[in-house]
């Protein structure tokens, strides 16, 4: 696992870097240790006519649900989940506030890694299931601009994934169903870009900057209500 040092140092780059945009698009950019998930939702098994189902943190029954779509090149996307989603965590994942769900959206920013790296991370959530998932997923994100087999391989590896059956996984293209599933799910929903966050259906806005509080204060809002 990633400390939470470790975690600060890589990132400490990131929020410069990305710090006046607001999004990825279908076009590219524009401009410009895992935490404590709660707990873990169920697995539905993939089948062809069933893709796999999102994978869910936080409580799967809680009251508010949070709903992310990413695409792991996003530059904005790392930032989104190597800042603001560890806060998120510590502050409604832990004690089960919310149900939180990761969806895909592969725009792509880069070809073929954008839906590359979705199937692996997909091949992971179905061998060891969400919890694993999202370690996955965090590494891909610290280590974006390295995107590739060998970064596939050796994040399985360290999420105790056989990294031979993610690889096969990504090359035979077996998540395919459920990333188009997830992104013809964000389509119906007017989502274009990444990340896109929604709390109880109500998409949030970002402003100038992928930055926490807008999610925080949509949280909040949905938790009072």
């Amino acid at each position: 696992m990633l400390t939470p040092n470790r975690r600060q140092f890589l990132v400490s780059g990131v929020a410069a870097a990305t710090a006046a945009v607001a999004g990825c698009t279908s076009e590219g950019s524009s401009t410009a240790e895992p935490a404590d998930f709660g707990t873990i939702a169920a697995e539905t098994p993939s089948t062809e006519d069933q893709p796999l189902s999102p994978p869910v943190a936080g409580s799967p029954d809680a009251d508010v649900t949070v709903m992310a779509f990413e695409d792991y090149a996003c530059p904005h996307c790392q930032t989104y989940s190597l800042e603001a989603f560890p806060e998120l965590a510590i502050d409604y994942l832990q004690d089960g506030q919310i149900r939180y769900e990761f969806r895909d959206f592969p725009l792509p920013v880069a070809d073929p890694e954008s839906m590359q790296a979705a199937s692996a991370a997909r091949a992971v959530q179905a061998s060891a299931g969400p919890q694993a998932y999202f370690e996955f997923a965090e590494r891909l994100f610290v280590n974006q601009s390295e995107l590739g087999p060998s970064l596939y391989e050796e994040a399985a590896q360290a999420v105790d994934v056989d990294p031979t059956a993610v690889t096969r996984a990504v090359s035979d293209q077996e998540y395919q169903p459920t990333t188009d599933r997830d992104k013809q799910f964000g389509e119906d929903r007017n989502v274009s870009g990444t990340p896109v966050v929604f709390v109880d259906g109500s998409r949030v806005e970002w402003g100038d900057a992928i930055a926490y509080d807008p999610v925080r204060a949509a949280i909040e809002s949905a938790l009072d209500s």
